[in-house]
């Protein structure tokens, strides 16, 4: 049995203390917070200990630990867990800063411990299956990838302020979901972004609707469109067209029951958010981790995937405000 410690108890740290209560190789052996009301209720709900992250990194019976706490926070977790020959889970983005991340992948290299991005959307089983598809050429050469992803409404102005710009919060995830569709490191990008959702995300620097356009060596372009505003939901779509037909993962609705009658057709909306929309991608990702901890496997998302998509984030809020084309 794999003892996991968490280090976080918010959304996310419930959300994988969830997933680990229900396997039968790996246990929420411990859990971390700067919130001792948030500790204490995961570990009431998952039989777990309480400990600070001092602790948790420092004991022996502990083999794995999910960094779940605020982005500023990985680094030092990262270098203590490394330091203590703990598997290591972290959500992204690993650092806003692109040589931090080098630091970080220094440490764990030297330390030889596994190491795993938390890009779920790898995950996703559609997702996932359209990946296999055009890893079997279904339809034949990958030419243009096409992602859009819509939030249904803008987070909190002080958590704007914190998250390092659209680019590196919220269109990571697209930007890692490029590379792993193109298959290949994209070369060129260019951005563009806009403010015109709420005012107030403007003053505070950034964006809230955005899209970037990637180029491989070979010639494939994928499109990437953010929103921080759908009024129909969560939007979720992935298109990829190849020389010989298309690929397409629609959204994800909340039941499958259509309605037709004289006003015309009703479908469902979109699951709200991204804890509904991606919770089978969540429990995968995290057993994915265990199975390959487990079998000594190749884990995946590595180190190295969250790196390159943070390069591409930061060339991405680079080109929008200079309006440049950035090789990468």
């Amino acid at each position: 049995m794999l003892n996991v410690g968490l280090l976080g108890c918010g959304r996310i740290g419930q959300v994988h203390g969830a997933t680990l209560r229900n396997m039968s190789t790996a246990r929420a052996a411990a859990v971390s917070d700067a919130v001792p009301a948030a500790a204490d209720a995961l570990a009431a709900s998952l039989g777990a200990k309480v400990m600070s992250s001092d602790e948790m990194l420092t004991d022996p019976t502990i083999d794995a630990v999910v960094i779940g706490t605020p982005t500023t926070t990985h680094y030092d977790l990262i270098h203590q867990a490394a330091a203590n020959g703990k598997a290591i889970f972290c959500e992204k983005p690993v650092d806003l800063s692109v040589e931090r991340i080098k630091e970080c992948l220094s440490a764990v290299d030297s330390a030889g411990v596994p190491f795993m991005t938390a890009f779920n959307r790898r995950f996703d089983p559609n997702f996932a299956h359209l990946e296999r598809q055009i890893r079997d050429q279904v339809i034949g050469n990958v030419e243009l990838v096409t992602i859009l992803s819509r939030d249904p409404a803008p987070p909190p102005i002080g958590y704007i302020k914190t998250s390092g710009g659209i680019f590196r919060d919220m269109m990571i995830h697209d930007l890692d979901m490029a590379r792993f569709l193109l298959g290949e490191d994209p070369v060129e990008l260019h951005a563009v972004g806009s403010c015109v959702v709420d005012p107030a995300i403007g003053e505070a620097g950034d964006f809230d609707t955005a899209t970037v356009t990637l180029k491989t060596a070979s010639g494939k372009i994928c499109q990437i469109s953010n929103s921080r505003r759908a009024t129909y939901g969560y939007d979720q779509r992935i298109e990829v067209h190849g020389e010989k037909g298309l690929l397409r993962a629609e959204n994800q609705l909340q039941h499958s029951v259509e309605l037709a009658n004289g006003e015309g057709y009703r479908r469902a909306p979109t699951e709200p958010f991204f804890l509904e929309r991606y919770a089978a991608s969540y429990r995968a990702e995290m057993a994915h981790f265990v199975d390959t901890i487990v079998s000594g496997g190749t884990m995946t998302p590595t180190g190295m995937d969250g790196l390159k998509a943070q390069i591409l984030a930061d060339a991405a809020s680079e080109s929008a405000r200079d309006g440049l084309l950035k090789q990468v």
